[in-house]
Protein backbone atom coordinates (compact mmCIF):
# COMPACT_ATOMS: atom_id res chain seq x y z
CA UNK A 1 0.00 0.00 0.00
CA UNK A 2 1.66 3.38 -1.28
CA UNK A 3 2.46 5.51 2.00
CA UNK A 4 0.34 9.05 2.19
CA UNK A 5 2.52 12.02 1.33
CA UNK A 6 2.40 14.44 4.00
CA UNK A 7 0.94 17.41 4.30
CA UNK A 8 3.36 20.46 3.48
CA UNK A 9 3.55 23.30 5.72
CA UNK A 10 3.68 27.07 4.36
CA UNK A 11 3.74 30.44 6.25
CA UNK A 12 0.47 32.09 5.74
CA UNK A 13 0.60 35.76 3.79
CA UNK A 14 0.29 38.46 6.09
CA UNK A 15 -1.75 41.51 4.96
CA UNK A 16 1.40 43.64 3.73
CA UNK A 17 2.38 40.74 1.51
CA UNK A 18 -1.18 39.64 0.29
CA UNK A 19 -1.40 43.86 -0.42
CA UNK A 20 1.53 44.12 -2.26
CA UNK A 21 1.01 41.09 -4.51
CA UNK A 22 -2.14 43.28 -5.71
CA UNK A 23 -0.58 46.17 -5.89
CA UNK A 24 2.36 44.71 -8.47
CA UNK A 25 -0.23 43.05 -10.43
CA UNK A 26 -2.46 46.22 -10.46
CA UNK A 27 1.06 47.43 -12.26
CA UNK A 28 0.78 45.38 -15.11
CA UNK A 29 3.23 42.37 -14.00
CA UNK A 30 2.64 38.83 -15.06
CA UNK A 31 1.75 36.61 -12.30
CA UNK A 32 5.59 34.90 -12.26
CA UNK A 33 7.09 38.37 -11.92
CA UNK A 34 4.88 38.84 -9.01
CA UNK A 35 6.14 35.33 -7.27
CA UNK A 36 9.57 36.47 -7.92
CA UNK A 37 9.02 39.68 -6.33
CA UNK A 38 7.75 38.17 -2.92
CA UNK A 39 9.11 34.99 -2.96
CA UNK A 40 6.01 33.30 -3.31
CA UNK A 41 4.51 29.93 -5.77
CA UNK A 42 2.97 31.53 -8.76
CA UNK A 43 -0.46 29.65 -7.82
CA UNK A 44 -0.16 31.87 -4.54
CA UNK A 45 -0.30 35.22 -6.33
CA UNK A 46 -2.99 33.70 -8.57
CA UNK A 47 -5.18 32.54 -5.86
CA UNK A 48 -4.84 35.89 -4.19
CA UNK A 49 -5.25 37.76 -7.17
CA UNK A 50 -8.15 35.80 -7.86
CA UNK A 51 -9.56 36.20 -4.76
CA UNK A 52 -9.50 39.89 -4.91
CA UNK A 53 -11.22 40.19 -8.35
CA UNK A 54 -13.99 37.84 -6.92
CA UNK A 55 -14.89 38.98 -3.66
CA UNK A 56 -12.94 42.01 -3.46
CA UNK A 57 -10.91 41.32 -0.31
CA UNK A 58 -7.80 39.65 0.72
CA UNK A 59 -8.37 37.76 4.26
CA UNK A 60 -8.36 34.75 5.02
CA UNK A 61 -11.56 32.35 5.15
CA UNK A 62 -12.69 31.80 8.47
CA UNK A 63 -11.99 28.09 9.40
CA UNK A 64 -9.36 27.40 6.78
CA UNK A 65 -6.40 26.11 7.46
CA UNK A 66 -6.14 22.27 9.30
CA UNK A 67 -8.65 22.38 12.41
CA UNK A 68 -7.27 22.20 15.63
CA UNK A 69 -7.19 18.35 17.33
CA UNK A 70 -8.16 19.74 20.44
CA UNK A 71 -11.32 21.50 21.85
CA UNK A 72 -11.76 24.84 23.89
CA UNK A 73 -12.34 22.78 26.86
CA UNK A 74 -9.34 20.40 26.03
CA UNK A 75 -7.15 23.72 25.90
CA UNK A 76 -8.05 24.93 29.42
CA UNK A 77 -7.72 20.96 31.17
CA UNK A 78 -3.86 21.39 29.25
CA UNK A 79 -3.46 24.92 30.85
CA UNK A 80 -4.10 23.75 34.56
CA UNK A 81 -1.83 20.60 33.76
CA UNK A 82 0.82 23.36 33.01
CA UNK A 83 0.27 25.19 35.71
CA UNK A 84 0.11 22.92 38.46
CA UNK A 85 3.74 21.32 37.32
CA UNK A 86 5.25 24.41 36.01
CA UNK A 87 8.53 23.03 35.26
CA UNK A 88 6.96 20.03 33.04
CA UNK A 89 8.13 19.85 29.59
CA UNK A 90 5.87 19.76 26.53
CA UNK A 91 7.10 16.00 25.94
CA UNK A 92 6.01 14.80 29.94
CA UNK A 93 2.59 17.23 29.31
CA UNK A 94 1.91 15.00 26.31
CA UNK A 95 2.98 12.00 27.95
CA UNK A 96 0.38 12.95 31.00
CA UNK A 97 -1.94 14.56 28.67
CA UNK A 98 -2.22 10.60 27.19
CA UNK A 99 -2.58 8.84 30.10
CA UNK A 100 -5.62 11.64 31.54
CA UNK A 101 -7.44 11.83 27.97
CA UNK A 102 -6.76 8.39 26.30
CA UNK A 103 -5.40 10.51 23.14
CA UNK A 104 -2.11 11.68 21.68
CA UNK A 105 -0.59 14.40 21.13
CA UNK A 106 2.59 15.56 20.00
CA UNK A 107 4.86 17.87 22.19
CA UNK A 108 4.83 20.69 19.15
CA UNK A 109 0.83 20.87 19.39
CA UNK A 110 1.07 20.81 23.61
CA UNK A 111 3.88 23.65 23.05
CA UNK A 112 1.86 25.39 20.47
CA UNK A 113 -1.71 25.25 22.41
CA UNK A 114 0.09 26.81 25.29
CA UNK A 115 1.48 29.60 23.35
CA UNK A 116 -1.99 30.28 21.84
CA UNK A 117 -3.16 30.51 25.20
CA UNK A 118 -0.37 32.55 26.28
CA UNK A 119 2.22 30.17 28.25
CA UNK A 120 5.14 30.45 27.05
CA UNK A 121 8.73 28.19 28.66
CA UNK A 122 10.47 30.83 30.80
CA UNK A 123 13.97 30.98 32.37
CA UNK A 124 12.64 30.89 35.94
CA UNK A 125 14.62 33.38 38.05
CA UNK A 126 17.44 33.07 40.18
CA UNK A 127 18.08 35.26 42.73
CA UNK A 128 21.36 36.60 43.94
CA UNK A 129 21.13 38.05 47.09
CA UNK A 130 23.45 41.11 46.90
CA UNK A 131 24.17 43.87 49.14
CA UNK A 132 24.98 47.53 49.11
CA UNK A 133 28.83 46.60 49.68
CA UNK A 134 28.28 43.47 46.90
CA UNK A 135 26.91 46.44 44.53
CA UNK A 136 29.16 49.08 45.33
CA UNK A 137 32.25 46.51 44.47
CA UNK A 138 30.98 45.80 41.63
CA UNK A 139 30.29 48.89 39.90
CA UNK A 140 33.89 50.31 41.50
CA UNK A 141 35.42 47.39 39.10
CA UNK A 142 32.80 48.04 36.30
CA UNK A 143 34.42 51.95 36.21
CA UNK A 144 37.75 50.06 36.74
CA UNK A 145 37.41 47.73 33.34
CA UNK A 146 34.59 49.90 31.32
CA UNK A 147 37.80 51.15 28.56
CA UNK A 148 39.29 47.22 28.18
CA UNK A 149 38.60 45.87 24.92
CA UNK A 150 41.28 43.83 23.44
CA UNK A 151 42.84 43.06 27.13
CA UNK A 152 39.86 40.74 27.61
CA UNK A 153 41.60 38.22 25.08
CA UNK A 154 44.53 38.19 27.58
CA UNK A 155 42.39 36.71 30.56
CA UNK A 156 41.76 33.08 31.50
CA UNK A 157 38.69 32.51 33.36
CA UNK A 158 38.05 29.24 35.24
CA UNK A 159 35.50 27.67 37.50
CA UNK A 160 33.60 24.83 38.94
CA UNK A 161 30.18 23.19 38.11
CA UNK A 162 28.56 20.26 39.10
CA UNK A 163 26.20 18.64 36.89
CA UNK A 164 23.61 16.48 38.64
CA UNK A 165 22.43 12.74 37.74
CA UNK A 166 19.34 12.90 37.45
CA UNK A 167 18.34 16.20 36.74
CA UNK A 168 20.14 19.14 35.62
CA UNK A 169 19.88 22.04 38.47
CA UNK A 170 20.01 25.61 36.74
CA UNK A 171 18.90 24.85 33.62
CA UNK A 172 15.04 23.85 34.42
CA UNK A 173 11.93 26.05 32.50
CA UNK A 174 8.85 26.87 33.90
CA UNK A 175 5.62 28.16 32.14
CA UNK A 176 4.11 31.51 33.24
CA UNK A 177 2.09 33.92 31.65
CA UNK A 178 3.71 37.12 31.20
CA UNK A 179 4.05 38.81 34.39
CA UNK A 180 4.14 36.10 36.54
CA UNK A 181 8.06 35.86 36.99
CA UNK A 182 7.76 37.03 40.84
CA UNK A 183 5.18 33.72 41.64
CA UNK A 184 6.37 31.51 43.92
CA UNK A 185 5.78 28.84 42.12
CA UNK A 186 7.65 30.20 39.45
CA UNK A 187 11.11 30.41 41.46
CA UNK A 188 13.75 27.66 41.98
CA UNK A 189 15.16 27.36 45.15
CA UNK A 190 18.84 26.27 45.06
CA UNK A 191 19.05 23.77 47.56
CA UNK A 192 23.07 23.15 49.52
CA UNK A 193 21.97 18.76 49.86
CA UNK A 194 24.12 16.62 48.14
CA UNK A 195 22.85 15.27 44.63
CA UNK A 196 24.50 12.82 42.81
CA UNK A 197 27.04 14.17 40.05
CA UNK A 198 30.22 15.30 38.97
CA UNK A 199 31.79 18.41 39.74
CA UNK A 200 33.90 19.66 37.22
CA UNK A 201 36.85 22.51 36.61
CA UNK A 202 37.88 24.32 33.99
CA UNK A 203 39.12 27.03 32.05
CA UNK A 204 39.09 29.09 28.71
CA UNK A 205 40.80 31.52 27.07
CA UNK A 206 40.33 33.49 23.45
CA UNK A 207 42.58 30.66 21.47
CA UNK A 208 42.22 27.75 23.71
CA UNK A 209 40.78 25.71 26.87
CA UNK A 210 42.08 23.93 29.81
CA UNK A 211 41.72 20.44 29.73
CA UNK A 212 38.33 19.46 32.27
CA UNK A 213 39.48 18.15 35.25
CA UNK A 214 36.81 16.01 37.96
CA UNK A 215 36.83 16.92 41.37
CA UNK A 216 35.73 13.99 43.73
CA UNK A 217 34.86 14.75 46.73
CA UNK A 218 34.88 18.43 48.72
CA UNK A 219 37.55 20.58 47.45
CA UNK A 220 39.77 22.64 49.87
CA UNK A 221 42.63 24.76 49.49
CA UNK A 222 44.89 21.62 49.61
CA UNK A 223 43.06 19.95 47.17
CA UNK A 224 42.65 22.94 44.67
CA UNK A 225 46.65 23.41 45.03
CA UNK A 226 47.86 19.64 44.33
CA UNK A 227 44.53 18.73 41.86
CA UNK A 228 43.65 21.83 39.79
CA UNK A 229 46.58 24.97 39.96
CA UNK A 230 49.97 22.40 39.73
CA UNK A 231 48.48 19.89 37.14
CA UNK A 232 46.96 21.72 34.63
CA UNK A 233 45.60 25.76 35.55
CA UNK A 234 49.92 26.84 35.92
CA UNK A 235 50.94 25.04 32.94
CA UNK A 236 47.99 26.29 30.76
CA UNK A 237 48.76 29.68 32.09
CA UNK A 238 52.48 29.82 31.43
CA UNK A 239 51.70 28.37 27.71
CA UNK A 240 49.88 31.86 27.00
CA UNK A 241 52.13 35.39 27.16
CA UNK A 242 51.06 37.82 29.38
CA UNK A 243 48.33 35.58 30.54
CA UNK A 244 45.50 36.96 33.71
CA UNK A 245 43.83 34.12 35.66
CA UNK A 246 40.53 34.35 37.14
CA UNK A 247 38.61 33.01 39.38
CA UNK A 248 35.80 33.81 41.59
CA UNK A 249 35.98 34.00 45.71
CA UNK A 250 35.34 30.56 47.08
CA UNK A 251 36.94 29.77 50.12
CA UNK A 252 39.69 27.35 48.56
CA UNK A 253 40.32 30.55 46.02
CA UNK A 254 41.21 32.72 48.41
CA UNK A 255 42.92 31.00 51.09
CA UNK A 256 46.47 31.99 52.41
CA UNK A 257 48.70 28.78 51.23
CA UNK A 258 46.68 29.44 47.23
CA UNK A 259 47.65 32.99 47.89
CA UNK A 260 51.36 32.34 48.54
CA UNK A 261 51.19 29.96 45.69
CA UNK A 262 50.17 32.65 43.28
CA UNK A 263 53.01 34.66 44.41
CA UNK A 264 55.74 32.15 43.94
CA UNK A 265 54.79 31.62 40.47
CA UNK A 266 54.06 34.71 39.56
CA UNK A 267 50.55 34.17 38.62
CA UNK A 268 48.85 37.07 37.65
CA UNK A 269 45.16 37.75 39.38
CA UNK A 270 42.32 39.78 37.69
CA UNK A 271 40.85 41.09 40.58
CA UNK A 272 36.65 39.62 40.79
CA UNK A 273 34.08 41.02 42.86
CA UNK A 274 32.33 39.11 45.15
CA UNK A 275 28.73 37.58 43.58
CA UNK A 276 29.70 38.18 40.18
CA UNK A 277 29.33 34.71 38.27
CA UNK A 278 26.68 36.84 35.51
CA UNK A 279 30.31 38.51 34.89
CA UNK A 280 31.66 35.40 33.99
CA UNK A 281 31.65 33.79 30.32
CA UNK A 282 32.68 30.35 31.97
CA UNK A 283 29.23 30.36 33.36
CA UNK A 284 27.79 30.56 29.91
CA UNK A 285 29.72 27.53 28.84
CA UNK A 286 28.59 25.48 31.92
CA UNK A 287 25.13 26.68 30.78
CA UNK A 288 25.53 25.16 27.34
CA UNK A 289 26.45 21.96 28.94
CA UNK A 290 23.84 21.17 31.00
CA UNK A 291 21.55 21.95 28.67
CA UNK A 292 23.14 19.61 25.62
CA UNK A 293 22.84 17.26 28.33
CA UNK A 294 19.43 17.89 29.24
CA UNK A 295 18.19 17.58 25.13
CA UNK A 296 19.99 14.39 25.66
CA UNK A 297 17.26 11.16 25.67
CA UNK A 298 19.52 8.60 26.39
CA UNK A 299 19.33 7.92 30.21
CA UNK A 300 22.53 8.56 32.60
CA UNK A 301 22.91 5.70 34.35
CA UNK A 302 26.09 6.58 36.88
CA UNK A 303 27.85 9.11 37.59
CA UNK A 304 31.40 8.02 35.51
CA UNK A 305 28.69 8.29 32.46
CA UNK A 306 27.40 11.40 33.07
CA UNK A 307 31.57 12.66 33.33
CA UNK A 308 32.19 11.28 30.16
CA UNK A 309 29.61 13.27 28.66
CA UNK A 310 30.03 15.94 30.10
CA UNK A 311 33.66 15.96 28.93
CA UNK A 312 32.68 15.25 25.04
CA UNK A 313 30.61 18.30 24.99
CA UNK A 314 33.38 20.47 26.90
CA UNK A 315 36.22 18.79 23.93
CA UNK A 316 33.14 19.33 21.26
CA UNK A 317 32.67 23.31 21.97
CA UNK A 318 33.50 25.57 18.82
CA UNK A 319 36.54 27.70 19.61
CA UNK A 320 34.40 30.16 17.63
CA UNK A 321 31.46 30.09 20.54
CA UNK A 322 34.16 30.77 23.26
CA UNK A 323 35.55 33.95 21.40
CA UNK A 324 32.18 35.22 21.18
CA UNK A 325 31.61 34.99 24.55
CA UNK A 326 35.31 37.08 25.66
CA UNK A 327 33.54 39.91 22.71
CA UNK A 328 31.03 40.18 24.63
CA UNK A 329 32.72 41.69 28.26
CA UNK A 330 32.87 44.94 27.30
CA UNK A 331 29.07 45.27 26.71
CA UNK A 332 28.29 42.96 30.27
CA UNK A 333 30.67 45.81 31.71
CA UNK A 334 28.51 48.06 30.62
CA UNK A 335 25.40 46.59 31.37
CA UNK A 336 26.88 46.30 34.72
CA UNK A 337 27.29 49.91 35.02
CA UNK A 338 23.56 50.94 34.56
CA UNK A 339 21.83 49.13 37.03
CA UNK A 340 25.08 50.51 39.37
CA UNK A 341 26.10 46.97 40.51
CA UNK A 342 22.94 45.57 41.09
CA UNK A 343 22.08 42.17 38.77
CA UNK A 344 22.51 42.00 35.14
CA UNK A 345 19.38 41.64 33.50
CA UNK A 346 18.95 39.67 30.62
CA UNK A 347 20.43 41.45 28.17
CA UNK A 348 23.11 41.97 29.60
CA UNK A 349 23.93 38.55 29.64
Amino acid sequence: MPRRRKRARFEQLTEFERGRIIGLREAGLSYRAVASRVQRNSSTVMRVWKQWTDECRTTRKSGSGPRNVTSARDDRHLVRMARTDRTASSRQLAALWSIATGVSLCASSIRRRLLQCGLRARTPLYRIPLTHDHRRLRLQWANQHRDWRADWQHVVFSDESRFNLWYHDGRIRVRRYAGERHLPECIIERHSGRTPGVMVWGAIAYHRRSQLLRIVGNLNSNRYIREVLQPEAVPFLQSLPGAVFQQDNARPHTARIVKSFFAAQQVQLLPWPACSPDMSPIEHVWDVIGRRLARDPRPVASADELWVRVQTIWNALPQSDIQTLFDSMPRRVTALIAPKGGTLGQNGY
